[in-house]
């Protein structure tokens, strides 16, 4: 296995990250969740529990690529339109990779926005 020097010297096998980077990433995904606040705060409460459970029953699969859903996407976001958080028009079924795929696209796409 080919190893490569980490920006503070540690020498670790390729595809890896040595406990410095490690720790960095951490705090990073802390801080991030700091920021973001509990999901209930972001509107995923019990009434968002209930809607998700039946919306998946009747629309099982992806709309993407049609794979067993498990995801219950916002066309538009609670943040942006949060009148629109339990309201079945506004809702589709993904699956996992398709919901990610979805998310990072639109953080990617607001980087920078928030306030």
């Amino acid at each position: 296995m080919v190893n490569r020097i980490t920006s503070c010297g540690c020498s670790v096998p390729k595809g890896t990250k040595c406990v410095h980077e490690q720790a960095r990433v951490t705090a990073r995904q802390k801080a991030n969740d700091e920021q973001r606040g509990t999901s209930s705060a972001r509107g995923y409460d019990k009434d968002w529990s209930k809607l998700r459970f039946r919306f998946l029953h009747y629309n099982p699969n992806c709309v993407v690529c049609g794979a067993k859903a498990s995801h219950v996407d916002h066309i538009q976001s609670v943040r942006d339109r949060p009148d629109l958080r339990l309201e079945w028009s506004n809702l589709r079924s993904m699956c996992g990779p398709c919901h990610s795929r979805r998310t990072a696209k639109d953080q990617s796409a607001n980087w920078g926005k928030r306030g």
